[in-house]
C-alpha cells in the first residue's frame, strides 16, 4: 500500500507531451513542454530565433504543421466560445501574447486552465486529429473573432 502511494505521487507519473516548433523554412525555433497539473496544463516554452516583438500564441485544432501552417486549422475550441481573452472565456486554445526580446531567445511558463492531457475528455489536447502549437507574426488583439487579427503563422509544432 505504501509503495502504491509513493508511485502515485512520483513526478514520473505526471502526464506530459511535447511540441517541437519549426519556422516556415523548417528550421528549429524551440520546444514546448506540456505537463498536466491539478489546475490545467503547464506549457514551458523555450524559443530561439523567433523575431523580436509581440506574438500571438495559440493551441490549434489540428495536429498538422505544413507551411504556411494553415493545416493546423483554427484555434482549439471544444466549448464553441467566441475568441478573445477580453470578451469572455475565449477559446480553450487562447493564451497570452509572447513578448520576444531582441535576439529571439525566450523562456516562459504559461498555465492553460481550459485544456487537459487526459485522453477522452472534450478539452483534451489528444484529439483524434491531433492538436498543435502556433506562433503568429503579430499580436493577438484578444477580441477579434475568430483568431485575434494576429497575422501569418510563423512557427508551428504538433503536440505529441
Amino acid at each position: 500500500m505504501i509503495a502504491a502511494s509513493l508511485w502515485l505521487a512520483s513526478p514520473a507519473s505526471a502526464q506530459s507531451a511535447k511540441a517541437a516548433l519549426k519556422d516556415q523554412k523548417g528550421a528549429d525555433v524551440g520546444t514546448v513542454d506540456l505537463t498536466q497539473t491539478p489546475s490545467g496544463v503547464l506549457l514551458r516554452l523555450s524559443l530561439k530565433g523567433v523575431p523580436a516583438g509581440e506574438h500571438a500564441f495559440h493551441i490549434h485544432a489540428v495536429g498538422r504543421c505544413e507551411p504556411p501552417f494553415t493545416t493546423a486549422g483554427g484555434h482549439f475550441n471544444p466549448g464553441k466560445h467566441k475568441h478573445g481573452l477580453e470578451v469572455g472565456p475565449g477559446h480553450a486554445g487562447d493564451m497570452p501574447n509572447l513578448h520576444i526580446p531582441a535576439g529571439g531567445m525566450f523562456v516562459v511558463e504559461i498555465l492553460n486552465t481550459a485544456v487537459t492531457l487526459d485522453k477522452g475528455k472534450p478539452n483534451s489536447l489528444f484529439q483524434s486529429g491531433g492538436t498543435s502549437i502556433v506562433i503568429h507574426a503579430g499580436k493577438d488583439d484578444y477580441k477579434s473573432d475568430p483568431a485575434g487579427n494576429a497575422g501569418d503563422r510563423i512557427s508551428c509544432g504538433v503536440i505529441q
